[in-house]
This record gives structure tokens, C-alpha cells and sequence, in this order.
């Protein structure tokens, strides 16, 4: 496993990271969630994501459980806040009391005293960033949170919030957490070039687009019963028949090189300086071998060239 620096911070995370959205405490048998963290721990992952609203809190229990297991200095933990976590009209949101409270329940939940990272899970445009901010710098004061991020802000909102930090000597964002694979690549136009400038590390999520760069999805073939993408009743319709059509001419690129799909789509996000870390999901621990393998593949142009004139077509 590889590993890079996240933003303009000392703070080193694996290439691959391990997420819990969509897994872990909810359609992931309990004991398989527990071996796939114990299996990223052991081929040299170090970063683990979670955050309050997965499953209502469930999810930070079961990577609180596990990680528990192993020394705390040894990985990199991050949650995060905003989305609701109640009825009540200050149950959701970036307010003081919102983002205080929730890092509050976090770290109960996932039962460690701080944690690495705390994203702002999204922008919100009803409380002040300032009010945000300060709360936040006052998080990292107290030692509770280490390094703050934010989840799909855009290029102007973190600029935005770099500007009030440097004015009132408040801490500053590092990473920002935006989706990024080869069917959606927003983030190349205004995002990764303000990363790049501003200091702010990208750690990408579903760089395998919920499983579509996985090959398991194919044309003229049901959805496996096995799949997430079953397990959320996702409709035939969803999975786009050019997408599957270009997985088809990515896998033939994949079996040149001897590798999965899958850690060819890895490989080529990777590619991107400004990644810090592909956050991948596993449902069993084999999926995070296979995901791991990524780390070691490093594309040439010529292969960098057939993968964008395919997903160009």
C-alpha cells in the first residue's frame, strides 16, 4: 500500500481508503463488515470513513467496534455532520449547536476520544460559515477533531471558507470529499485545479460507481441477487446500456495489463495528484484485495489514452 499526504498537512493516508455508506450497520452481514475492516487493516489501509448519518449511527458503531482492536495512532479515522439526525429543526445542518453535538455523539459512538478528520457532509446555505467555522476551530482546539474537511462543496465555497479562516486565524480545510469515477468526472474542471492551488486533497467516493466499474453488471443479464445495486432495488433501467458497453472495452484494456476492472478505474483516478485516497466500499473481504491491488498500478500515457478515447465515444 501506498501512501500520500492529505492537503497542505503532515498527515499520511493510504491510497485506498475504506468507507461504510450503504454497508456496513445496514445490508452487510454484521461478521462480513467486521473482516473486511480487519482485512484493509492488514494489506496496509490506515483510513477508515464513516459518518453519524450512516444507518442512524449503526455504521460508526461497527468501525468503532472493530478499529478498537488496534492501536489508535495506527489508522486515520474521519466522520462527519450535517445531514438530519432527528425531527428537530437544529438536528441537522452546520450550526454551532448541530456540529458540537454531533461530534459529541460520534465520538461516543465510535468510542474513541477525537477523531482524525470531520467533514462538513455538505454546505449549508442557512447557517453562517463563519458560525461553522469557529465551531469546528473550536472542535480542533479542545483535541476532539484533528483536520476539517468538507463533502461536494464547490471550488467557490472552499475558497470562500479559506478566506475566513486566514482572516480570523481559524483552521483551515485540507480535503475535500466529492464523487469521482470514469462516468462522473465533474470535479477535473474547477475542483481539483483549486485543490491543487489552495492546498485542499481530493479523497474520492464511489470511484467505481456503485459497482458499475466492478464488470459485475453486464448487458442483456439481470442485476445479481448478490448485488448492492439488488439490495437497493435499484431498477434495469438505471445501469445504462453505454456504460456497460464501455466497462466491456475497459476490461479488455484491464486483461492486457493483468489486471481487474476494477483496479484499472482505481488505478486511473490515482492518476490525479490531487486524489489523496479512492474511498471504496466492500461487502466482503475479498473486494478489498482486489481493491488494494490498485495501489500498485501505475498507467502509462498510451494506456491513459485508450481509456479516454473510450470514454469519450
Amino acid at each position: 500500500m501506498k501512501y500520500r499526504k492529505l492537503g497542505r498537512s503532515g498527515l499520511k493516508v493510504s491510497e485506498i481508503s475504506l468507507g461504510s455508506w450503504m454497508t456496513y450497520g445496514g445490508y452487510v452481514e454484521n461478521e462480513k463488515a467486521v473482516r473486511s475492516i480487519e482485512q484493509a487493516y492488514d494489506l496496509g489501509i490506515n483510513f477508515f470513513d464513516t459518518a453519524n448519518v450512516y444507518e442512524r449511527g449503526e455504521a460508526e458503531k461497527v468501525v468503532g467496534r472493530v478499529l478498537k482492536a488496534y492501536p489508535r495512532e495506527s489508522y486515520v479515522l474521519a466522520t462527519k455532520v450535517f445531514w438530519p439526525m432527528g425531527e428537530g429543526p437544529n438536528d441537522r445542518g452546520l450550526s454551532r449547536k448541530h456540529v458540537i453535538e454531533q461530534c459529541h455523539a460520534s465520538l461516543k459512538r465510535l468510542g474513541v476520544d477525537y477523531v482524525d478528520l470531520y467533514y462538513c457532509h455538505r454546505y449549508d446555505p442557512e447557517t453562517p460559515l463563519e458560525e461553522t467555522l469557529r465551531a469546528l476551530d473550536d472542535l480542533v482546539t479542545q483535541g476532539k477533531v484533528l483536520y476539517v474537511g468538507v463533502s461536494e462543496w464547490t471550488a467557490a465555497q472552499m475558497i470562500e471558507a479559506l478566506g475566513i479562516a486566514d482572516k480570523y486565524l481559524l483552521d483551515r480545510i485540507i480535503v475535500n470529499q466529492p464523487v469521482y469515477n470514469m462516468f462522473n468526472r465533474y470535479i477535473e474542471k474547477e475542483i481539483i485545479p483549486t485543490g491543487l492551488e489552495k492546498g485542499i486533497s481530493q479523497v474520492v467516493f464511489s470511484p467505481l460507481a456503485q459497482g458499475l466499474l466492478t464488470g459485475k453488471y453486464r448487458r442483456g443479464q439481470a442485476i445479481p441477487a448478490d448485488s448492492r445495486a439488488a439490495s437497493k432495488g435499484w431498477e434495469e433501467g438505471r445501469i445504462q446500456e453505454n456504460q456497460l458497453l464501455k466497462v466491456e472495452q475497459l476490461e479488455s484494456v484491464a486483461a492486457e495489463l493483468g489486471i481487474k476492472v476494477s483496479q484499472l478505474a482505481l488505478a486511473w483516478i490515482l492518476r490525479q495528484d490531487n486524489v489523496a485516497s479512492a474511498l471504496v466500499g466492500a461487502s466482503r473481504p475479498e473486494q478489498v484485495v482486489e481493491n488494494c491491488g490498485a495501489s500498485d498500478v501505475v498507467l502509462t500515457q498510451d494506456v491513459l489514452d485508450r481509456i479516454e478515447t473510450i470514454l469519450q465515444d
